[in-house]
């Protein structure tokens, strides 16, 4: 008898379930509702506070300068409110795993260790002064690319799921009623906090540059609406809520096919858009996932008929775990793969970024190439007079667009453009482990695209006096809060709290600048050299 109630109560969890018809459909809401009111008659009962008044006591207090002060520095080490995901057979939620950190350029940004400097901090060097600031960030968490590979799996079981023959049993039984919840391009709740939050800290790190400000910032960002709205929400953490409109400038920059951007270089460099070149980043990582993926294939595809779960549609289901925890806050797609397998996917992305943006791309360094040239301008205070990469003459020309006198300095970006621009600055210490081989993973990896271009990732430039003074003398630089060593630029020696003296980068910059043929790379008739052997996102000369 006992043994008939054991297969009763085995039976459920064992029997396949045949979908809805709805599963695999695209389910979208709208806010505000319709019929929804703005009318001057309504607001007029709802006056802001300034109309208001009685707003009690608003004395300000002295600006923070946490960079220079604070002790122990504050890390990025959590995702909240996102829910932790857990890997496949984890025992626990409290497994030290992280799986969100394995999301390549779709991760949380997280401070990261050490670039190979372990004693280094983001605090500034006991003795030194700062002087100036310059930050290029990473848009926050967004909803899928349009056309995305997500979409089109869930448009996929959707078509299974209607047709005879479709069941799901076990842990892919959630996928009789998945739908596929996503927009496209805007950013998420959640990519609208990071922004914001990164505002604040930003303010604490750094606010007491304000007091050196003569006349309102300049902060750039391209149109793109998730640019626009990341911009806007640093601002806001930055600044205030109610006065941010008023407290700087922002500069929008189009960003589309023949318009110089230096935050979107790809649009003037024909070559990053070929079909050989622009995809050979996806072609190395598909190797890979050849590989990676062989266990979780014959896992998986017993538990699902009708629908052939292929290794692109296995990576698609690691993509959906990292884009539905970022905009719904959780996903059932996270717990079918094992820590391993995470592994794999981090690598997998890891390789699209090197070999598709990053040093093994011929056209990386020649899109980094323009915002290198904004930042020697801004470093010497020298206006740009050679026009030859993605710089725009109209806006980098003026003093008003493009001032060269600011202590702080504000760039909105994309994942991509950061990788190019950190291979253009020859951060070699990223690529020191590479060409990165398609068929296992490296030991000890220099180049991982979550500590370089994850949702919010930051790159900032401390300029820096050493000993303090009016004048500044060094400069170094911070990737997600890890100092980065600058011994790939010729002048700067190996320091352990990654300094480089200001005339010894600059000149390295020049050189550096002089050595990226950008009309070659980005519009000369080549292929990619097989085998890739590039580490510094130059076309083999």
């Amino acid at each position: 008898m006992l043994s008939a109630v054991v297969l009763l109560l085995a039976l459920p969890f064992c029997t396949a379930e045949s979908a809805s018809s709805y599963a695999g459909s695209t389910l979208v809401d709208s806010y505000p509702p319709p019929g929804a009111t703005n009318a001057p008659a309504v607001n007029a009962y709802f006056p802001d506070g300034s109309q208001v008044g009685y707003a009690g006591p608003t004395p300000t207090g002295a600006e923070p300068a946490a960079i220079v002060t604070a002790i122990p520095f504050s890390k990025v080490e959590n995702e909240y409110p996102l829910s932790r995901p857990n890997s496949y057979s984890a025992d626990s939620a409290d497994t030290t795993f992280d799986v969100m950190r394995h999301w390549g350029n779709l991760a949380p940004m997280y401070s990261v260790e050490s670039f190979g400097l372990p004693d280094a901090s983001p605090i500034i060097p006991e003795g030194c002064g700062l002087n100036a600031v310059h930050l290029l960030m990473r848009h926050g968490a967004r909803y899928p690319t349009s056309d995305s590979g997500v979409s089109h799996f869930a448009s996929k079981i959707h078509t299974a799921a209607s047709k005879e023959g479709f069941n799901v049993t076990g842990d892919l039984k959630f996928l009789a009623t998945w739908t596929y919840k996503l927009g496209a391009e805007i950013l998420t709740p959640f990519g609208r906090d990071s922004l914001f939050s990164n505002g604040v800290a930003f303010r604490y790190r750094y606010g007491n540059l304000l007091n050196a400000f003569t006349d309102l910032p300049v902060f750039r960002t391209t149109s793109e609406d998730r640019m626009v709205d990341s911009a806007l929400n640093f601002a806001a953490g930055f600044f205030d809520i109610r006065t941010y409109e008023t407290d700087y400038h922002q500069e929008i920059i189009i960003e589309g096919v023949n318009f110089n951007n230096t935050l979107s270089p790809n649009h003037v460099c024909p070559n990053s858009n070929t079909a050989d070149i622009s995809k050979f980043g996806g072609t190395q990582a598909n190797k890979w996932a050849n590989i990676y993926l062989k266990d979780a294939q014959m896992r998986l595809q017993p538990m699902i008929q009708g629908f052939n779960l292929t290794i692109s549609r296995l990576a698609d289901m690691q993509t959906l775990c990292a884009y539905e925890t970022v905009a719904l806050g959780y996903s059932k797609f996270c717990d079918l793969f094992t820590e391993e397998e995470w592994e794999g996917y981090e690598y997998y992305v890891d390789l699209s970024f090197w070999y598709g943006h990053g040093p093994g791309n011929p056209t990386a360094a020649a899109q980094g190439l323009g915002y290198v040239q904004e930042l020697v301008s801004r470093l010497t205070h020298t206006p740009i007079n050679v026009w030859n990469s993605s710089t725009n003459s109209t806006l980098d020309s003026s003093n008003i667009t493009f001032p060269l006198n600011q202590p702080i300095y504000v760039d909105a970006t994309h994942d991509t453009v950061i990788s190019n621009i950190v291979t253009a600055l020859n951060f070699t210490s990223l690529a020191v482990t590479g060409p990165l081989p398609t068929d296992h993973i490296p030991p000890h990896r220099s180049y991982i695209a979550s500590q370089i271009a994850s949702f919010a990732s930051q790159l900032v430039a401390q300029v820096l006096s050493c000993p303090a003074s009016e004048e500044p003398t060094h400069i170094r630089f911070l990737l997600n809060d890890g100092v980065v060593p600058l011994t790939g630029i010729r002048g700067c020696t190996d320091d352990w709290n990654g300094l480089c003296a200001l005339p010894s980068f600059i000149s390295g910059m020049h050189e550096r600048i002089g050595e990226i043929d950008y009309v070659h790379d980005c519009f000369a008739k080549y292929t990619m050299p097989q085998p890739d052997n590039i580490i510094d996102g130059r076309y083999p000369r």
